[in-house]
């Protein structure tokens, strides 16, 4: 990879690995060092990465430094709010809806809650999100699915009580 490909790297998916890495801590500095450190591994490897492969390199190496920071920190602080962490708003038309559904994935537990952003807000591929989370691709779509029945249930709950 060249200096120009790394730029270009930069300008194409720093956005979105810091909106990841925000949406599952709540602390913006130590978000932003975590893509620091990602890009920082991108341009020490340079010539290891393809550049085709430089996005999922990318938010591989950012998901692990999240999990190590965790770790490190020894708390799961999440984002109370994903409009804060620049997130589009899915449910603009009804804002209760969405508040029900945010609170609800702020329930799951982090890898869920991970394989839930990367798959229904990045847009990533079974076998993409198995590469980043270290996960094979049944797995991935095994809790996947078990996410979803979650906020499922949790929805349809909240809809019969509120009723």
């Amino acid at each position: 990879m060249k200096e120009i490909e790394f730029n270009q790297c930069v300008d194409e998916y720093a956005n979105s690995v810091y909106r990841f890495i925000l949406k599952n801590i709540a602390h913006v500095e130590d978000a932003q060092d975590i893509v620091q450190t990602a890009f920082e591994k991108l341009w020490v490897n340079r010539n290891k990465v393809e550049p085709l492969k430089a996005k999922s390199y990318l938010f591989t190496v950012a998901y692990h430094q999240m999990i190590d920071h965790i770790r490190k920190e020894k708390k799961v602080t999440i984002t109370p709010n994903y409009e804060e962490a620049g997130a589009k708003a899915t449910y603009q038309k009804d804002p209760e809806l969405k508040q029900v559904l945010l609170a609800a994935i702020n329930e799951l537990n982090p890898t869920q809650k991970s394989l839930v952003l990367l798959k229904d807000y990045e847009g990533y591929t079974y076998q993409e999100i198995g590469e980043i989370m270290n996960l094979s691709e049944s797995q991935v779509k095994v809790y996947l699915h078990r996410a979803r029945i979650f906020l499922k249930e949790k929805l349809v709950h909240l809809e019969k009580v509120g009723s």
